[in-house]
């Protein structure tokens, strides 16, 4: 892809947090702790589900996948940040902006896309157990897998290649940590109009849908759970539903909240924090919340320990 560059500016500076050096190296440490529990988090629950053949079903190859997102997601952003707390000048090139934001919306857009289906793996699951094997057989779900890697692919080609396309002639001094769209239109000299209509209908068309997809899935969950008889199989339900509906609301309310609403509500430093949430917290979450409530899982972990 040919980006038109027509600007005068060839690096940008990430203001970050704070220019206090003590600050800085209290949150260098904060964050190395976060990103190192990520790592470990994520990166452990992926080897967990290809050493357990117990964890051999779609529904743990769904949650691998969402692990590996995650520590990638993580790692385009938080090791950039690190130098930058220690570091006197916090600037990243014009290409090395384009290629983060390209990569932080690629995944980002493709855990919206795995978090949908992942609702809808557990709608099959438990609305019609007996044909789970079949409904969700690699034909299906290696699919839904490879369709959410290609649309985060093409939604952050669109922004990448429309936010880089304008002019950055007054300013190149990005108030935020990593280069994320919304602080990039703010610095442009040009008319971002376009931009801004690109970002809403695109951000808002894919939470729409997947969020139409989570709930509709979770209807017939609802369904399925009260026509239950057992109370242990209602309460397995509820705790495997339950983490994955947890992940799901925060993650879509935090980005709900960054991307779609007008451009003059936007308050950066707010918007930082807001950011720093979805790109660097709910990664590390993330395992938390699948693995603490999931039997096989915390059974897995156990086994491991008791191996070691």
């Amino acid at each position: 892809v040919n980006m038109k560059n027509v600007t005068e500016v060839t690096t940008f500076v990430l203001k970050g947090f704070t220019d206090k050096p003590e600050l800085q190296i209290a949150l260098f440490f904060l964050f190395l702790t976060i990103y190192l529990f990520t790592l470990m988090g994520n990166l452990g629950l992926v080897v967990l589900v290809i050493g357990d053949s117990r964890l051999h079903n779609p529904m743990y190859y769904f949650l691998s996948v969402l692990s590996s997102v995650d520590a990638c997601y993580s790692s385009v952003i938080t090791p950039n940040m690190l130098v930058d707390f220690m570091s006197k000048d916090k600037v990243i090139s014009f290409l090395g902006c384009a290629t983060q934001m390209f990569l932080a919306v690629t995944f980002g857009t493709t855990e919206c896309f795995l978090l949908a289906a992942m609702a809808y793996d557990r709608y099959v699951a438990i609305y019609n157990p007996l044909l789970y094997s079949v409904s969700m057989s690699p034909r299906v779900y290696v699919p839904l897998i490879v369709a959410s890697y290609v649309g985060g692919i093409l939604h952050a080609s669109v922004h990448t290649v429309a936010t880089f396309s304008l002019s950055f002639c007054a300013s190149n001094e990005i108030r935020h940590v990593f280069c994320d769209i919304p602080p990039l239109l703010a610095i442009s000299c040009s008319d971002t109009h376009t931009n801004q209509l690109l970002l809403s209908y695109f951000v808002g068309s894919i939470e729409i849908s997947t969020i139409l997809i989570v709930l509709v899935s979770y209807g017939f969950i609802v369904l399925a759970i009260l026509r239950m008889r057992s109370a242990e199989g209602r309460r397995k339900v509820f705790s495997t539903c339950g983490s994955h509906l947890t992940g799901v609301s925060v993650f879509h309310g935090t980005v709900l909240f960054m991307y779609v609403r007008p451009s003059s509500s936007y308050a950066f430093d707010h918007d930082m924090i807001v950011s720093i949430f979805y790109t660097i917290v709910i990664p590390m979450l993330n395992p938390i919340i699948y693995s603490l409530r999931n039997k096989d899982v915390k059974e897995a972990m156990q086994k491991v320990f008791r191996t070691n």
